[in-house]
């Protein structure tokens, strides 16, 4: 009798054991395969500043295709074969040539081997003028002469192989290749492709501080009662172009 009932406790014991470990087997391979679709196929992005205006916003929170310019194998210094490279008109995600730690987001208006050149605001590529997209805009009226901001006025500058030509369609607002130089093309990250949330900032909501233990409940109440408000619903899933 007592040799069954240690049997029988042995059993369940072994039962759970092979439970527990089926819980992390399961738990394990989630986490791989979450880990594999963020380096390699889909990852989530939000917009700081304003350098793309108006076509991406602050507070926009985006869905990035890493897969189509080829996408890194986690843990090793491999990338898969990309569908394309890179062309005039993508919006793309890429590691700030400066400070790699940092992610930028421009559009791309030139590839290797073109040659960009600015001429008091207006952008011309191989000599045609690069077409301003429907969000573009300039916020001022202002030319800067040549030579003392290469804002307005850049170039002819040939862009030099395995680089792109970035530029933020806020023109007068954005730090881009204007300013630090053409990008390298193994910075590139992937291709904005959808605005799965948009958040727009508000300068009135309680901000969160160490010092107010209050201000996390403080900032989240404030949030729901303006979240209609708050929430930008017409650009929920817009597609980026």
């Amino acid at each position: 009798m007592f040799k069954k009932k240690k049997e029988k406790a042995k059993r369940e014991k072994k039962s759970a054991l092979t439970v527990l470990r089926e819980y992390i087997e399961s738990f394990g391979i989630a986490l791989i395969l979450a880990l594999i679709i963020k380096c390699s196929v889909v990852e989530a992005y939000k917009i700081p500043s304003g350098s793309m205006e108006d076509t991406l916003l602050i507070g926009d929170f985006l869905l990035a295709n890493k897969f189509i310019y080829g996408a890194k194998i986690p843990l090793l210094p491999v990338h898969l074969p990309a569908f394309r490279e890179p062309k005039p008109g993508d919006i793309v995600i890429f590691k700030y040539p400066r400070n790699p730690k940092v992610n930028y987001i421009k559009r791309c208006v030139a590839v290797e081997g073109q040659t960009v050149q600015i001429i008091n605001k207006v952008l011309y590529v191989d000599g045609e003028r690069f077409p301003d997209l429907p969000f573009s805009k300039y916020t001022d009226q202002r030319t800067r002469s040549p030579g003392r901001d290469p804002r307005d006025n850049f170039g002819p500058y040939k862009v030099p192989k395995g680089h792109l030509f970035m530029m933020g369609d806020n023109r007068d607002n954005s730090a881009d290749s204007r300013y630090w130089g053409s990008l390298p093309r193994e910075l590139v990250l992937g291709k904005a492709m959808i605005i799965h949330w948009s958040w727009s900032p508000d300068p009135n909501a309680p901000i969160i501080t160490r010092k107010d233990l209050l201000s996390v409940p403080k900032n989240i109440g404030y949030n729901i009662l303006h979240f209609p408000t708050r929430v930008r619903w017409n650009r929920l899933l817009n597609i980026i172009r």
